[in-house]
């Protein structure tokens, strides 16, 4: 055990020190490291518990595929928008904004025990996150932007893989941790305390965040100004709407990588809802089972992601996401299959090990596909066509499920996962 927690230790420390980092990117790896640790704990706690806090209020299945999905009702709205906006401004201060004011939203879910009933609270909630959506678009845009401007495409691999390691292990602690505290709290004063952690841990990301910065010569390539472009420019003055909506760009290659991925996300989402209740309704198990569940996953999230530079080096980023999505369609499967927190956890382990594959490789696959010195307008279309599946995946899978039972509907939505990986291999 203290080998396995050992070796991603030495991983994190070899990429912070590396001599090898030039000096001008050094400064963000070292925040972005720290950022996404911080988001970490955001995550394994209020995050993760969120869908299960909403089953322990009595939310129907529908009502929990609202939550998912009215964040993704904004982006469909405001995706393009907020790529147009992002090619006009400093991407840094963008992200930065934009995730002060979604994560605003963290704060708002502490008192809703105090001034709702269980019913009130469940749609509070889904209100509180439709707002959270509207800055969070632009940061969704955003951070991809930023991220590349601001990690040279030699590095990428290396710091995706260095972000899930640190990821990974703040998420373990912060589940072992939530479990811990929802075992010996009561309900609902434990959610609370989970809530707070989550705010305090989303302001500190954000505050790492803020010193994120592209060195200037990265700016000028990534972010355009837009004079640089007569021809849109005057387009948009004529209001000629294919060029405002960016029409052009379902007519180059990058169109195929948006429909596998919209085939990905949308067998990823119709899932994805489902999971709560399973484990609540049907493997009855506690908030102490399913924090070591969850500390289990990413427990293999963060063994996976210290090989990910090595496989991605020797198998690339595409065939490394499509093999991934492949994998990603035991998790349904087996779960359908589950009887006990023993099987729970068992299938933790493996599906942690698989994500770490997709997470790591499909961000730097799509980033691999798109121009350098027209990335806000590609993100915003891939910023639609996901949402596009969280809100009719959010939607449909609940739908379905209450027509041929959760169980049947596990297994069907894992064989579209395998089937979405094998259209990435093959189209993608």
């Amino acid at each position: 055990m203290v080998l396995i927690i050992i070796k991603p230790v030495l991983t994190i420390r070899r990429f912070f020190y590396n001599p090898a980092i030039p000096q001008e990117y050094r400064r963000n790896f070292i925040h972005l490291y720290i950022e996404i640790a911080w988001f970490g704990i955001l995550s394994g706690s209020a995050i993760n518990f969120l869908n299960i806090y909403a089953a322990r209020l009595g939310a129907s299945s529908f009502q929990i595929g609202l939550l998912g999905a009215m964040p993704a009702v904004v982006s469909l709205l405001l995706s393009i928008p907020a790529g147009n906006w992002l090619q006009k401004r400093p991407v840094g201060q963008s992200v930065f904004w934009t995730a002060v004011l979604s994560r605003l939203g963290y704060f708002l879910w502490i008192p809703l025990p105090w001034l709702f009933g269980n019913q009130g609270q469940i749609w509070a909630l889904t209100v509180i996150t439709l707002a959270m959506g509207i800055p969070m678009c632009g940061l969704s845009v955003g951070f991809n932007a930023l991220f590349a401007a601001s990690v040279p495409v030699e590095w990428r691999a290396s710091v995706v893989g260095v972000r899930n390691v640190v990821q990974s292990l703040t998420y373990i602690i912060a589940s072992l941790g939530t479990g811990y505290i929802l075992y010996h709290l009561r309900f609902p004063v434990g959610y609370q305390v989970v809530f707070g952690i989550g705010f305090l841990s989303a302001a500190l990301s954000t505050f790492h965040l803020f010193f994120v910065r592209p060195p200037k010569e990265t700016v000028i390539a990534a972010f355009p100004d837009l004079k640089n472009y007569p021809s849109i420019e005057e387009k948009n003055r004529r209001h000629d709407w294919h060029a405002i909506l960016r029409l052009d760009i379902w007519r180059t290659p990058y169109r195929k990588v948006l429909l596998v991925l919209l085939g990905f996300h949308l067998a990823q989402y119709l899932a994805l809802p489902l999971f709560a209740l399973y484990t609540v309704n049907e493997l009855h198990l506690t908030d102490a089972n399913i924090g070591i569940g969850t500390s289990l996953f990413y427990l293999t999230v963060l063994l996976g992601s210290t090989q990910l530079s090595r496989l991605e080096h020797k198998v690339g980023h595409h065939k490394l996401t499509g093999w991934g999505v492949v994998g990603m369609s035991i998790y349904p499967i087996a779960m359908a299959l589950s009887h006990n927190a023993f099987h729970y956890y068992l299938l933790s382990i493996v599906g942690g090990f698989v994500w770490a594959l997709v997470a790591g490789a499909y961000a730097n696959y799509l980033l691999e596909r798109i121009p350098e010195d027209d990335r806000p307008s590609h993100l915003a279309w891939y910023n639609i066509i996901l949402n596009s599946a969280v809100l009719f995946g959010s939607l449909a899978g609940p739908f379905l499920a209450g027509f041929i039972g959760i169980g049947m509907a596990l297994i069907a939505f894992g064989t579209l996962r395998l089937l979405a990986g094998i259209a990435i291999l093959k189209w993608g």
